[in-house]
């Protein structure tokens, strides 16, 4: 099992990077998930725009884009894209430091690897509430 964070054209300070991987790697156990391989990808708005319109038809902003590379029931493979951009600007409209939006993306996208779901307003709610356990969990 490997979890690797990479930057695309967005430097990102991501401090505790072991512990942070050793965090999703358990969350994964949690969800009784079996966990292949994990990469993060830190971007700008304009690198996952790009993939929001080729791969997704989508054309606008987000601040993740969640792709499972593997087919079930094998181990989970994922790329996680994350833009930094998107990030910074929610953290300011929700009045949360950038510190704690970041984590809260990268827990919601491991999150979706593990089965969880945001379409529906029960489902997003089901989601919210797992990433502020996350968040507790992880900064407690």
């Amino acid at each position: 099992m490997a979890i690797s964070f990479n930057c695309a054209d967005k430097q990102v300070s991501l401090k505790e990077r072991r512990r942070l991987k050793q965090f999703i790697a358990d969350l994964f156990r949690k969800y009784r998930k079996d966990l292949g391989g994990l990469s993060y990808v830190f971007c700008s708005d304009k690198f996952l725009l790009d993939i929001n319109k080729r791969f997704l038809k989508h054309d606008y902003y987000t601040d993740i884009i969640t792709f499972r590379l593997s087919a079930a029931p094998d181990p989970i493979e994922g790329e996680i894209y994350i833009s930094i951009d998107r990030v910074k600007e929610n953290a300011a409209g929700l009045k949360v430091s950038v510190k704690e939006e970041l984590h809260r993306v990268v827990f919601h996208g491991a999150l979706h690897l593990c089965g969880l779901n945001d379409k529906k307003p029960l489902d997003k709610k089901k989601m919210t509430t797992a990433e502020n356990s996350c968040l507790k969990s992880y900064f407690s």
